[in-house]
């Protein structure tokens, strides 16, 4: 089972609230100063990558884990992101409001992402792009072809509108991600430089290329810092054709899309029609798929895929059910505790939060042994920290020495591993003991501190699928005098309470990119603790994490970064931040046996929006049985 995600723009590191940008997460989920010989190559360059090393070369005519042949009818209905339950507004770039799926494919951008390279865009609305040879401006030469869904031509003022409007009003990580891009400005109608300040401008050029682009004409009558139904104006492949509030929304595909035969469009946007379906359970959504309400649906419940789908049209092969590789970082997945919170400021009862929760008799009793436990905030890729720091990582480390806790200094910090009975005498105890050093003493059934406060926790989620999981865990924290509850509340009120850090502990998945950067900002920073909307949910505020992200942003080869991830990835593990949960590389997906796809899968995404096309003779076939 994973938590409800929260989707990360894999350039800009925003929050995409509802999916926009996907990456997932996504992402997600950016830029990087071009090498100065290709950056000054005349006329600019096709494409950027981080450390300058592009697949596709000038002149490609697709990309290669598409079908650039696949027919384009058809409707996909489907499940979206997983805890994606309802929605109220059609603009998914602000704070307020939960934003409906799907909104990344009305906009444009400059550039589009490759996804079988880990950090490489290439042109959409820019035909090409120069970076500056110190790094401090990237200009874009827009195509004169590029339109609104109106037929009004889009331009260089409104490339200039939409980075204004996202830095002035936009959702809080944009201000964090772009903090410092000093300027955008329009050299002439088809020309945008974009200006930026300081060393640490790696990022920069992606993630500008990267920003949804907006109307400056439709957005002059229409405020962008307001929740709203009403279908905005993009210039993408699909535009709203109807929904029903916190039920479905449906995206047609546009037949004037002026970027259908582009090379990075071609084999892609397949259906005519995309719905995205809202469903208030996960029991619901399942029950619907089996009976054939909708087509596809990701299963994030590990009981279910081991034991729901043993229906005839599974059997049959009418629905199937299929696991893709995820070769992207898991992420972290866990319990974040509020460390904003003064009973949870101590890391030794945080460390010991952690002792209580038994992974492995959850793996096995509710699981079905389908996971693993999540270890690193950077699960399953190269960035994760193993073993002792070499002597790169201690480079980093060591002028922060006096202010960290030796044990960074030791083996990477690893979740306690239990005896699997659901309630570990031994490791109870320990965490006990830690409670107790910590000043919280037993009295009676509950601990209180020097005050007389007793030590209280209350889990909050939104969803009931999670209840069986942390009731164990409750039982656990409660046999060590922790007056331990949960919370369910409807949506709206968790996205309130979640986005001002209102709560001791709740549960949330994030998906790390394969070239983190300046979205570590948002995540780690100092100044996103404090920050209403930001990832940094634990509230963590820690210099030596600050430096080892600007190393990150610093680092002028893949090793470089690696090595500062790593850092990072031991200070933050030893910090106690959280109560790590499980991941499985792969995703879980059943859907009815009406769709085909090219035979490559794109390394980094799931294609399944992206790349798959609706096949008029399986669907036929069946209809007839």
């Amino acid at each position: 089972m994973k938590a409800p995600a929260r989707m990360i723009d894999p350039w800009t590191g925003a929050r995409t609230r509802g999916g926009i940008a996907t990456a997932s997460a996504i992402a997600v989920l950016v830029a990087i100063l071009a090498p100065p010989a290709i950056a000054n190559a005349a006329g600019g360059v096709h494409g950027l990558s981080t450390f300058g090393k592009l697949k596709y070369p000038a002149g490609f005519t697709h990309f290669d884990y598409v079908n650039p042949d696949a027919p384009k009818r058809g409707t996909l209905s489907m499940i979206g992101s997983a805890g994606r339950i309802t929605f109220d507004s059609f603009n998914g770039y602000i704070l307020k409001g939960d934003a409906a799926q799907g909104l990344e494919y009305i906009f444009d951008s400059l550039m589009v992402r490759a996804a079988d390279e880990p950090d490489a865009v290439y042109g959409l609305v820019a035909k090409s792009a120069e970076v500056a040879a110190d790094g401090l401006s990237v200009t874009f030469h827009l195509r004169p072809e590029a339109k609104f869904a109106d037929g009004t031509q889009l331009t260089a003022d409104d490339v200039v509108f939409s980075f204004d409007t996202l830095k002035e009003k936009g959702h809080p990580s944009y201000r964090i991600s772009m903090r410092d891009v000093v300027k955008a400005e329009a050299i002439d109608a088809a020309t945008v430089r974009y200006t930026f300040k300081g060393t640490l401008v790696r990022d920069l050029p992606l993630t500008v290329a990267s920003l949804p682009i907006f109307s400056k004409s439709y957005y002059s009558t229409r405020a962008f810092d307001q929740t709203t139904l009403e279908p905005p104006l993009g210039s993408g492949p699909y535009r709203i054709a109807e929904f029903k509030q916190g039920a479905f929304v449906v995206f047609k595909r546009r037949d004037d899309y002026w970027a259908r035969d582009l090379a990075v469009n071609r084999g892609r946007y397949n259906f005519d029609r995309l719905k995205y379906e809202y469903y208030r359970d996960r029991t619901a959504e399942l029950t619907n798929l089996k009976s054939g309400t909708f087509d596809f649906r990701e299963e994030f419940t590990s009981v279910d895929w081991a034991t729901a789908y043993d229906v005839a049209a599974v059997r049959e092969g009418r629905l199937k059910k299929e696991t893709l590789p995820d070769e992207t970082p898991s992420g972290a997945q866990g319990f974040f505790i509020n460390t904003r919170r003064e009973k949870f400021k101590d890391l030794r009862v945080r460390k010991a939060l952690g002792l209580a929760f038994d992974f492995e008799w959850t793996n096995k009793n509710l699981f079905y042994g389908l996971y693993r436990r999540t270890a690193s905030y950077f699960e399953n890729s190269n960035l994760k920290a193993e073993g002792t720091p070499g002597e790169a990582e201690l480079a980093l480390l060591s002028p922060y020495r006096q202010s960290l806790p030796p044990e960074i200094f030791a083996e990477a910090v690893v979740p306690p591993v239990s005896d699997g009975s659901g309630s570990d005498r031994r490791l109870l105890r320990q965490a006990a003991n830690l409670l107790t050093e910590a000043g919280w003493e037993q009295k009676g059934a509950v601990r209180t501190n020097a005050k007389g406060e007793p030590l209280v926790l209350e889990v909050l989620i939104f969803s009931p699928s999670f209840e069986r999981i942390i009731a164990p865990y409750l039982k656990n924290l409660r046999a060590i005098g922790v007056d331990a509850t949960m919370r369910r509340v409807d949506p709206a009120q968790y996205e309130r309470r979640v986005k001002s850090f209102d709560f001791d502990l709740t549960t949330q998945r994030y998906s790390m990119r394969l070239t983190p950067g300046i979205e570590l900002k948002s995540f780690w920073g100092s100044d996103s603790a404090t920050t209403d909307g930001s990832f940094n949910l634990a509230g963590i505020a820690d210099p030596a994490i600050d430096g080892l992200i600007d190393k990150v942003m610093a680092a002028t080869s893949r090793a470089e970064l690696e090595t500062a991830t790593r850092a990072i990835d031991r200070v933050l593990r030893a910090g106690y931040y959280w109560v790590p949960h499980w991941f499985k590389a792969s995703h879980a997906i059943a859907y009815w046996d009406k769709f085909s796809r090219p035979a490559v899968k794109p390394k980094y995404a799931r294609g399944v929006i992206d790349t798959w096309w609706y096949d008029t003779e399986k669907a036929k076939r069946l209809e007839e049985r």
